[in-house]
C-alpha cells in the first residue's frame, strides 16, 4: 500500500509540474489587406497560475506591458482584453490586484499609414502562483499590407512608445559595456585592475548544476497537504462518531468470516473503500471548482468570509451547540444496500455508511482540510489531502483485523472523546479568524488589525487552557472529577502559547503565527525593529563593494509584487543569527526585477532562444541578469557569488526554513574563504 501510494503521488506531482514560463503566447494578424487591421495576442496561462493585467495597481505585482514598435502604421487606442480580470485583495501589499487565469486574448487595433507596414511587439509581465512569481517575456513581429487612400501621404516613419533605443550586439560583454556606462563611477580605493566587468555577467548555469539540486517547493507543499490530511484523520479517529465503530466493525468481520485470512481481506477491502470514497470527494472538489479557480478561492474576499462563517459553524458544532448530520435517509439507503448485496460490493457500502454516520465529527475536519487545500491553489491538493485523511482513518480497521488481540488494549469510549471535539472547536475558531482577517483587509474595515487578531488568539488559547483544567464545561461534557497528566500537560501548552503571544501586542514578530496573523503594517503600536536591509540595489555596485571589503555577495532577486519574498524576509531574515550573518559576512544586494525606473537608454539584447529583447527599465536589467547568468526566473531567488561573480553554493528558493538558510549562509562563507586563498 505504501509503495502504491508513493508511486501515485510521484505520478501526480510529475503531471502537475509546470513549464519554465508558465504562459504560452500565440499571435495573429487579422484584417490584413484591409484599412482596419488588428493584432490578436493570446495568453494561455498554466493551471494554478495567474497573469497580472495591464492596469494592475501600483504597489502590487508587476503589471503586463506591451511595447509596440511600428513602421508604416500607427496604434489605434490601447490593447483590449476579451474578458474581465479577477480583482482580489493582497494582504501583503494591501492593494487590490487585477489578474487573469486560464486563457485571455488582447486585441490592438492598427491604422496603416503606408501600403506595407511592420509591427514589432515585446511583452513584459509577471505570473504567479502560491509558490512564487516568474517574469514573463516574449516578442513577435507582424507584417501586412493595406489599401491606402490616394490622397493620404505614404508615411513610413518608425515610431515606438518608448525613447530611442541603443542597439547592442548579442555578445554579453558589449551589453555590459553599455550598462556600465549608466553606473556610478568606481568608489575611491577600489582596485578593479584585475576584475573584468563582463565576466560578472557571464553565464554560470554549468557551475550551478554542479551543486546538489535543492528540493522542489511544489513537492514539499503536496507532502505538507498529505500529512495535514493524515493528522486530520488521526484526530477524527478519536471522536465519538468513529472510535466506537472500530471494535464493532472488526468484530463483525471476525464473526462473519470463519477464516482469519478472509477476515483480514474483508477489513483491508473496507479500509481501501474508505480511501477511495474520500479521494473521490477530493477529486469532486477539483472538478467543481476547476484548477485555476482554487487560487481565486484563496484570494477572494467573498469566499474568505464564507470560509470564516463555515469554520465558526464547525466550532459551535464541536462545542456542543448542535449536531451536523446528513439526512437519515442517506444512511438508511446505504444500510439497505449492504443487506441486498454480497461480497466486495457489500463491504464498500458498509464503508460508505461509516462515512455518512460519522459526518457530524468528521465533517468539520474534512471541511477545514478542503479549505486549506483550496488555499494552496494546487489542483491536486484536495485529492492528496483526502488521501492522507482516509489512510489514517482506515488503518486501524485493517490493523486490528490482523491483530484482534490488540482490541483489548484500546481505550474505552467515554467523556474524553467529547473533550477532543471541544478542543477541536477552539482550534477551528482560531483558524476562522485567519479568513476573516483577509476579508477585513480587503474591505478596509480595520476591525481586525494585528493587535486585535493577536488579542483574540491570546483569549482563545487561554480559555482552551482553562477548559482543559476543568474550569469551563460545555453541554455534552462529563463532570471532571480529576485532571489526568495528559490533559494537564496540554493545558500548560495552551496557556504557555497564550503567554508567548503577549509580546506580539507590542510588535514582536511571532514567527510561529506569521502565516495566520495580519501584517505588521496594520499594527498601530510597534516597538520592533529587526529587519534586514541591503547595502546596495545595483549588481555592479555590489560587486565593487565585495572587492573593496573582501566579502562574498548575497544576490537577492526579489520584486515589489513578490508575496513569498516578504514571507521569507519576515520568517527567515528576522532570525538573529541569520541577520547577524548577512550584515557582518556578506554584501547584500537586492535586485527588484519589477523595478519600473527607466534606464537612461534602452538596450537591445538577444535571449538564448535568439529572440531580441529590449531592456527599458532597471527591473528588466535585473530580470535579464537572472535569466542570462543563472537560467532562473522565479522570485525569491538567493544566490551567493564570489568577487568574480561565480556561484559558491546552490541557490536558495522560497522555503521558510531558518536552519537550512543558516547552513546556506555558512556554506557560502566557508567556500569563499577557500577560493579566496
Amino acid at each position: 500500500m505504501k509503495q502504491l501510494f508513493t508511486g501515485i503521488l510521484s505520478l501526480i506531482i510529475a503531471m502537475s509540474s509546470f513549464a519554465a514560463e508558465h504562459v504560452s503566447w500565440t499571435y495573429k494578424l487579422i484584417g490584413d489587406k484591409t484599412s482596419d487591421p488588428a493584432v490578436e495576442i493570446t495568453a494561455s496561462i498554466d493551471p494554478g497560475f495567474h497573469l497580472y493585467s495591464l492596469d494592475n495597481p501600483e504597489g502590487g505585482a508587476g503589471a503586463l506591458e506591451f511595447h509596440f514598435t511600428t513602421e508604416g502604421c500607427k496604434l489605434s487606442g490601447t490593447p483590449k482584453a476579451n474578458k474581465a480580470y479577477t480583482k482580489a485583495y493582497n494582504d501583503i501589499f494591501e492593494v487590490n490586484e487585477h489578474f487573469y487565469s486560464g486563457t485571455v486574448k488582447f486585441t490592438q487595433k492598427i491604422k496603416p499609414t503606408a501600403a506595407n507596414y511592420k509591427i514589432k511587439l515585446e511583452i513584459n509581465g509577471q505570473v504567479c502562483d502560491d509558490q512564487g512569481c516568474y517574469q514573463v517575456f516574449d516578442s513577435h513581429q507582424f507584417a501586412g499590407s493595406a489599401p491606402l487612400d490616394p490622397s493620404r501621404k505614404d508615411d513610413k516613419e518608425v515610431t515606438e512608445n518608448n525613447p530611442e533605443t541603443d542597439v547592442q550586439s548579442e555578445a554579453v560583454a558589449e551589453m555590459v559595456d553599455s550598462i556600465r556606462d549608466n553606473n556610478a563611477p568606481l568608489e575611491p580605493g577600489v582596485n578593479m585592475s584585475n576584475v573584468s566587468t563582463s565576466d560578472w555577467w557571464a553565464n554560470c548555469e554549468a557551475e550551478m548544476k554542479e551543486f546538489k539540486d535543492a528540493p522542489e517547493e511544489q513537492t514539499r507543499s503536496l507532502w505538507y497537504i498529505f500529512f495535514a490530511g493524515f493528522l486530520g484523520g488521526l484526530i477524527a479517529l478519536v471522536t465519538p462518531c468513529v472510535w466506537p465503530m472500530i471494535p464493532m466493525t472488526v468484530s463483525f468481520f471476525l464473526k462473519q468470516n470463519k477464516s482469519r485470512r478472509k477476515s483480514i481481506g474483508a477489513a483491508a477491502t473496507y479500509g481501501a473503500s474508505i480511501i477511495v470514497i474520500y479521494v473521490l470527494l477530493g477529486l469532486i472538489v477539483t472538478v467543481l471548482f476547476g484548477a485555476s479557480a482554487l487560487n481565486e478561492l484563496a484570494t477572494s474576499a467573498g469566499f474568505n468570509i464564507a470560509f470564516f462563517i463555515l469554520l465558526v459553524v464547525f466550532a459551535i458544532s464541536f462545542m456542543g451547540g448542535f449536531e451536523l448530520t446528513l439526512p437519515s435517509s442517506w444512511s438508511n439507503k446505504m444500510d439497505s444496500k449492504v443487506d441486498s448485496t454480497t461480497g466486495l460490493l457489500s463491504i464498500f457500502f458498509m464503508a460508505f455508511t461509516l462515512v455518512l454516520v460519522s459526518f457530524s465529527c468528521t465533517g468539520p475536519i474534512i471541511g477545514t482540510l478542503l479549505v486549506e487545500a483550496a488555499a494552496s491553489s494546487n489542483f491536486v491538493s484536495p485529492a492528496i489531502g483526502m488521501a492522507g485523511f482516509a489512510i489514517a482513518l482506515a488503518l486501524p480497521f485493517s490493523i486490528f483485523a490482523m491483530f484482534p488481540t490488540m482490541l483489548k488494549s484500546m481505550p474505552k469510549s467515554g467523556g474524553w472523546m467529547n473533550t477532543v471535539k471541544v478542543v477541536l472547536g477552539f482550534l477551528e475558531l482560531a483558524l476562522a479568524l485567519k479568513f476573516l482577517s483577509v476579508a477585513d483587509l480587503a474591505y478596509g474595515w480595520r476591525i481586525l488589525d494585528r493587535e486585535v487578531f493577536v488579542s483574540l488568539w491570546i483569549v482563545i488559547f487561554a480559555l482552551l487552557g482553562v477548559y482543559l483544567l476543568g474550569k469551563i464545561t460545555f453541554p455534552h461534557d462529563s463532570k471532571v472529577e480529576k485532571i489526568g497528566v495528559t490533559r494537564f500537560m496540554l493545558a500548560c501548552v495552551s496557556l504557555a502559547f497564550a503567554v508567548y503571544m503577549l509580546p506580539g501586542l507590542w510588535g514582536a514578530p511571532l514567527k510561529s503565527i506569521s502565516a495566520f496573523a495580519p501584517p505588521l503594517t496594520t499594527q498601530d503600536f510597534n516597538l520592533y525593529d529587526g529587519s534586514v536591509h541591503a547595502q546596495v540595489d545595483d549588481f555592479e555596485e555590489g560587486m565593487k563593494l565585495a572587492e573593496k571589503y573582501d566579502k562574498p555577495v548575497l544576490l537577492d532577486f526579489s520584486g515589489y509584487g513578490c508575496v513569498n519574498c516578504r514571507k521569507m524576509e519576515a520568517a527567515v531574515w528576522t532570525d538573529s543569527e541569520v541577520k547577524s550573518k548577512i550584515e557582518n559576512d556578506y554584501i547584500l544586494v537586492t535586485l527588484m526585477v519589477d523595478d519600473k525606473t527607466p534606464l537612461p537608454k534602452p538596450i537591445v539584447v538577444k535571449e538564448k532562444n535568439g529572440k531580441e529583447r529590449t531592456l527599458r527599465t532597471v527591473g528588466d536589467k535585473w530580470s535579464f541578469l537572472q535569466r542570462s547568468k543563472f537560467g532562473a526566473t522565479a522570485q525569491p531567488y538567493h544566490v551567493i557569488v564570489d568577487k568574480n561573480a561565480k556561484p559558491l553554493a546552490p541557490a536558495f528558493v522560497y522555503k521558510e526554513d531558518v536552519p537550512a538558510y543558516r547552513n546556506f549562509l555558512n556554506t557560502g562563507v566557508k567556500r569563499f574563504k577557500e577560493t579566496d586563498k
